[in-house]
């Protein structure tokens, strides 16, 4: 039967609770269901070897994080380590700054890691650094293995619902264009992989990101099955909320399961179309 791999999304791993976030305690409690039942994390190359059709390991998994938050350092590298995952991070550029690293998990004097509204907040008034990654920061994941970095966009704004909207496809090939800049210049390199801003895009926006060498386009969207032959500019992901490792296990099994999973997607598409249509 065809292999499916399931793709998992987080944004913030944190003590303090606040929208896509997961308690540190429910984040180790989801790596340790993973490692007890023999999953096993992708790098990308190998995710997109899988799509392509080269074989992967069974009970195969992609671990991403959205955006690039100091928390994503301070608690999700030292757990995704010590329990032998790796994942990747879609940098949002212009959030990120330079800087001494700071204390994570293990360490004396971890710095505060604010809610998902108070990062909004900060990033609004200037003040990113005190709530996203530094490069030096980024540089030490990458070392050790346990992080890839990919592009998020330069500034994660939606174009669409702007003012500006009649630019928004100029808007969006700067945005990408300045994202593969900032990448190259601080990694030397710049992947073919690139995930949505706030998760939206159209058909403009693909047949852009294709234009600037993206091939491999992740959505928000949950309801579909990442096989052998899937169209690598829909990604499908699963979000994780704050949940325990149990709960986020069965949503793993469903999604990857050969024939219950299509039947799954399907019922979730109809009620949420229904739900629109109401």
């Amino acid at each position: 039967m065809t292999q499916t791999v399931p793709v998992l999304m987080y944004h913030h791993v944190s003590p303090v609770e606040g929208m896509i976030t997961s308690s540190v305690a429910n984040f180790e409690d989801n790596l340790k269901w993973l490692s007890k039942r023999g999953y096993r994390s992708l790098t990308s190359d190998e995710f997109a070897g899988h799509l392509e059709g080269r074989p992967v390991p069974p009970r195969s998994i992609l671990i991403t994080f959205d955006d690039g938050y100091l928390d994503n350092w301070v608690y999700a590298y030292p757990l995704m380590k010590r329990y032998g995952f790796t994942g990747i991070i879609f940098l949002v550029t212009s959030w990120i700054g330079d800087g001494p690293v700071r204390p994570h998990l293990g360490q004396n004097a971890l710095p505060e890691t604010p809610s998902h509204h108070d990062c909004e907040d900060r990033i609004e008034q200037g003040r990113a650094d005190e709530v996203m990654l530094r490069w030096s920061e980024i540089e030490a994941m990458r070392a050790d293995g346990v992080f890839e970095f990919h592009s998020h966009t330069h500034t994660h704004t939606r174009w669409d619902l702007s003012p500006e909207k009649a630019a928004k496809n100029e808007r969006m090939a700067q945005e990408l264009a300045d994202s593969r800049r900032v990448l190259q210049e601080r990694l030397g390199s710049v992947s073919q992989h690139f995930c949505w801003p706030q998760g939206y895009f159209d058909e403009d926006y693909i047949r852009l990101a294709q234009d600037a060498g993206f091939r491999y386009l992740y959505t928000t969207r949950p309801f579909g099955q990442n096989k052998p032959g899937s169209d690598p500019s829909h990604i499908y992901r699963i979000a994780v909320r704050n949940t325990t490792g149990n709960s986020v296990g069965r949503r793993i099994v469903v999604a990857a399961h050969p024939l219950i999973g299509p039947v799954f997607n399907r019922f979730k598409l109809w009620k949420r179309n229904r739900r629109r249509a109401a």
